[in-house]
Parts: structure tokens; sequence; C-alpha cells
């Protein structure tokens, strides 16, 4: 049932009671069925849309229901790009970005966006002005910001590996003041900057569970040599927003795990080289969603939370699903 071919791309009609592509075959061939918990999940009758292919690297998106449209970067180009669900028309949201990174969307509907160029996590506000959430670490700067998530109590959580002082490909070449990378939370009261993991390598994706008990985040030090780790850590969360654990939770089969997010049932559905991945909540890899090209993040997006949007390395995609994603403000 999970026939290989790119997908998703290709123009659909429909014949009697089939829809058929380019190349006679159904929209199955879009997903990969490892475990038959995942057949439930993709409609396949519904394809792998293509929306926009002018990208660099296509990264961060970040969706917003009340004006049903998405945001996402582009950092080689050092722009962000927005998508109107509603009638399909794109444009570019802002340029230059700073070498935007990461978005997400906190609970009072504004853009809080992860910047390689000025190593730093800020805030766009409702009236269009920005604000600086944090830039150092103990009187030294961040390394290069990169994926950032909001908890219900307010605090923002990011990671900061050196992806964008690495290199001028996607920021500014420059060395890191900290000499590490950490995963990060901002209190919302003091808008002070705390370090709550310090044992990655290479930081990057990372989400909570749908009841914020559990945080799993990606560490991508694989980039940086063999012999580093490729996997997804899982950590539990106390009340005072304190971790413990860290477990390894998963090991990408396919190049890396990068940026993820999760449905309502905790099951996670995470980047990877060959699509989307979909693990289980008890570890177990469950099907695909195949995508020609190197997927970097995803969100879920729709006025039902259940079209997933993916973020390929030149490409945004989209697909519908019989599943919700998590809410997430």
């Amino acid at each position: 049932m999970g026939a290989r071919r790119a997908c998703g791309v290709k123009d659909v009609k429909y014949i009697g009671a089939v829809w058929l592509q380019g190349d006679n075959q159904l929209a199955e061939s879009d997903y990969e069925i490892i475990d038959t918990r995942f057949a439930r999940l993709p409609c396949m009758m519904a394809n792998v849309h293509k929306l926009y292919d002018q990208c660099h690297w296509a990264e961060g998106p970040a969706y917003f229901p009340a004006g049903r449209y998405l945001i996402w970067s582009d950092a080689p180009n050092d722009r962000m790009l927005r998508y109107d669900e509603c009638n399909g028309a794109l444009s570019t949201f802002r340029q230059p970005s700073n070498n935007s990174n990461g978005n997400t969307v906190d609970r009072q509907g504004r853009l809080v966006s992860c910047k390689h160029g000025s190593r730093r996590v800020t805030r766009t506000e409702i009236d269009g002005s920005i604000t600086v959430i944090a830039d150092n670490y103990r009187g030294k700067r961040l390394n290069s910001p990169n994926d950032v998530v909001v908890k219900s109590d307010g605090s923002i959580w990011f990671t900061d590996p050196t992806y964008g002082i690495d290199s001028d490909y996607e920021g500014n070449r420059g060395e890191s003041e900290i000499d590490a990378s950490y995963v990060f939370r901002v209190d919302p009261a003091i808008a002070a900057i705390e370090v709550v993991c310090d044992d990655f390598v290479k930081p990057n994706g990372l989400a909570f569970s749908p009841d914020e008990s559990l945080l799993y985040v990606v560490d991508t030090g694989r980039t940086h040599g063999a012999q580093n780790p490729a996997y997804m850590r899982v950590f539990e969360v106390d009340g005072q927003s304190k971790l413990s654990g860290g477990d390894v939770f998963a090991d990408s089969t396919v190049g890396l795990f990068d940026g993820f997010r999760l449905d309502e049932a905790g099951r996670i559905w995470t980047s990877a080289a060959d699509g989307v991945h979909v693990y289980d909540p008890d570890g177990t890899l469950i099907g695909k969603v195949r995508v020609p090209e190197t997927v970097a993040n995803v969100c879920f997006g729709g006025p039902k939370r259940n079209r997933l949007y993916m973020c390929g390395t030149t490409s945004l995609y989209a697909v519908s699903l019989f599943v919700n994603g998590a809410a997430t403000f």
C-alpha cells in the first residue's frame, strides 16, 4: 500500500467514482502505511499539493486562523512569505527578514520568530511593531535561534544551535559567544531567559504534547559529525516548567528530523528526508506522507486544523487529513 513515487504534484481529474492522476495512480501512493494505526489518518483520495516552489530553504510555517493564512520563512533569500488559504494568493510578508527561520503563533495571535541574521527571538505585535524577546544569555549573544513554541502559560521556548552563524548561507557567519547550543525558556512575567536543556549537540525542532506534560526536542548534531545524534528526545514537564527524563523517543530512519507538530491524539508528524514521518505516542513509526523533497518543518492549519502544511526544500506543500492538529492557542 506504500507505492513510492514523486507525490502530490501532478494534475488530478475525476472519472466516475475514481480520482486519477497524470500517471493514473490514486492519491494512496502519496502515503506509506507501515502500521495499521496509520491507515485511518490520511484520506486516500486527498493528494499532496505543491503550493509554491521558489524557495531556497523553506522553513517555519505558522498558521493564523483568524485570517486563514500561513506565514513561512525562506532563510537564504532573507524573506518571509504569505499564503492565503481562501484564494490561494502568494505574497511576500517581510523582506528583509533577518534570515528568519522558525515561527509560531502565541495565544494572542501574534507572530513569534527566530532570526538567524540578528541572532534573536522577536514578536510581531498586533500593530506591526517588533518586540525583542531574547538576544543574549548572561550578556553574551545567542547563536542563531532556530525553532520556537509558546506554552499556555505564555512562556516562550526556543532552540539555539549554530546553523545561522556557521556560514553566510542562512545568516551571518560568526563565532559562538556562549560556546554551546542550548534549549531556552523565557519567563513571561519577568522576561528572564533560562537554560532548560544543556546536553544537546544541535537542538532543533521542539513541541509540547497536547496536555503539555511532555516536551519533545530534536537533536540534529549529525550535521556536525557522523558520531553525533540524529534523534528526537522526550522530557517530562512539571508544574514549574522544569524538565526531567530526556530519553530518546525515536531515531530518524531517513535523513534528519527537523521541525514537527503533534495531532490531538499526541501523534508526532515530523519532517524527514523523504517527507513527513508519523509516530504513535509509544514511539512506533506508523506511516509517512511522501514528499519529493526534504521536509524541514510542518504545521496544521485550516478552519478545523486538519490540513497539514509542509515546508520542503524549495516548496510549500499541503494535504488534507482525517486527523486534527493539537490546539496551540
